[in-house]
């Protein structure tokens, strides 16, 4: 699924994705024995948590028919058109500290977060 502009360029909503959290995804991908080449992260938006919506990532072998996909650093990214609304123009990170280590979602839609910051609202 993807929309063009009269001039051609690709007007689509972006998820971009950065150097760090690809390679950890690779990593990720290469350990369950899934090729990357078909194979991708799935990033999704559920009810739940305690500002109303959650996010949910998993790989998948492959896209679904209505998936929007993206491709950054060779990492297939696969949003469905219901999550998409909700994600459009944000970057999934990969962060490590000394309390916590994993991806992180950089949403520009989110008006507020829980304390954790694992739920959201837009």
């Amino acid at each position: 699924m993807s929309t063009e502009s009269v001039d051609g360029s690709d007007t689509r909503p972006t998820i971009e994705v950065t150097e760090d959290a690809a390679e950890q995804a690779h990593s990720l991908l290469e350990g369950e024995g899934l090729d990357d080449g078909i194979a991708g992260l799935r990033l999704f938006v559920q009810q739940g948590g305690c500002a109303g919506l959650s996010y949910g990532m998993r790989f998948d072998d492959e896209p679904e028919d209505d998936d929007t996909i993206y491709e950054h650093h060779g990492l297939r990214v696969f949003v469905d058109p219901a999550s998409l609304k909700y994600i459009e123009g944000s970057v999934l990170d990969f962060e490590s500290g000394l309390q916590a280590e994993g991806f992180h979602v950089e949403n520009p839609n989110v008006v507020s977060e829980c304390g954790c910051g694992e739920s959201f609202r837009t």
